[in-house]
This record gives structure tokens, C-alpha cells and sequence, in this order.
């Protein structure tokens, strides 16, 4: 099994366990991106990630930063510790990506990005998530991004759907238009 589709796993046991509890699952969210910062400190990696440091050895350090967190969901605790001693504690940030692409799922969220060619007012970024909404049927973030090449315009990401508005490329369809009309 690869480390994707193991992280995949875990993060769905996890998500699963806690809905059946009834957990908040986006403060669960939030503990584990700070597990993820935590672990992602250079000497970290070094210990989680070596072969030759016992199983053990991994778990108490473990044990020891849940202790260090405060108030960690039960579930999240269980999680590192038993990533700990299967030595796959370097699965963690997959497993906190995988997590919270099902947490968006299920609160029917969606992200996506937005390019333009010069930036975009706060209000028009809202807007046009409001109008991707209605579209959709789901809440849409968008994340914006400055292309000049485009020229003018918007470019949408949702997913695998690619909405484009660009100049550039109504430029390059009229060019192919006129090509294909002189042939």
C-alpha cells in the first residue's frame, strides 16, 4: 500500500470515528495541522523518520508532545500514538490533507482558485464565489492569484472543471476560427 492511500485510510477511520462520536470535526482538524507544524521541525523528522530508533522510543517522544498539547480530542491522541508504534508517524501531513479534503466534503465545501490579470477586490472575490455557489450547490472558497499573461479576464479551478474567461484564450479560439474559415 502506498503512503497516499495509507494516509487516505487512516484519515477516513478517523473522520469515521469521530461523527459516530459526535466530535467537533473541525477542531479536530486544527489539532492535527498542529501536530503537523510540530512534527515538521527539522530535528523531528530526523528522529520520526530514522529506522534505527526504536518503535518505543518514538511513542514516549509522542506521548510526551500529546502531553505537552493540553486538551488533545481523544481520537487525535490515539491516532499519533498508534502511527507511533507502527514507526508511520511521517504519514501524518497526508493523513491531515486527506482529513481535511473529507471534512470540505462533508460540510459541502469546495475550494478553488481564481486567476486574473490584475488583482481582485474583496468584494468581486465574493461575489463570484457567491455566484459559483448557486452553480455548484456548494459553499465555495476561492484562493486568488495574479496572471498578467491572461490579459484580461477570469480563469476558475473547481476541482477538475476549468471555467475560462481569459482574453488570451478568446484570442486563441478566434485565431483557430479564422485558420479553420480560410482553409
Amino acid at each position: 500500500m502506498t503512503a497516499g492511500a495509507a494516509a487516505t485510510r487512516y484519515a477516513r477511520a478517523l473522520f469515521d470515528v469521530l461523527l459516530k462520536e459526535g466530535k467537533d470535526i473541525e477542531k479536530v482538524q486544527a489539532e492535527l495541522q498542529q501536530f503537523v507544524e510540530l512534527f515538521a521541525g527539522q530535528q523531528l523528522v530526523q528522529v520520526l523518520g530514522n529506522p534505527g530508533i526504536p518503535a518505543s522510543k518514538k511513542k514516549a517522544l509522542a506521548t510526551a508532545l500529546i502531553d505537552r498539547a493540553g486538551q488533545i480530542t481523544a481520537p487525535v491522541a490515539k491516532l499519533i500514538l498508534v502511527l507511533a508504534e507502527k514507526a508511520r508517524l511521517t504519514l501524518l501531513p497526508g493523513i491531515a490533507r486527506a482529513y481535511d479534503e473529507r471534512v470540505m466534503d462533508h460540510l459541502m465545501i469546495v475550494r478553488g482558485d481564481v486567476t486574473t490579470a490584475v488583482p481582485l477586490a474583496p468584494e468581486k472575490l465574493r461575489l463570484l464565489e457567491e455566484g459559483l455557489a448557486k452553480a455548484t450547490g456548494r459553499k465555495v472558497v476561492l484562493q486568488s492569484h495574479v496572471d498578467p499573461s491572461i490579459i484580461g479576464g477570469v480563469v476558475t479551478r473547481l476541482g477538475s472543471t476549468v471555467y475560462d474567461g481569459s482574453v488570451t484564450t478568446q484570442l486563441q479560439k478566434m485565431k483557430q476560427s479564422l485558420i479553420e474559415a480560410g482553409q
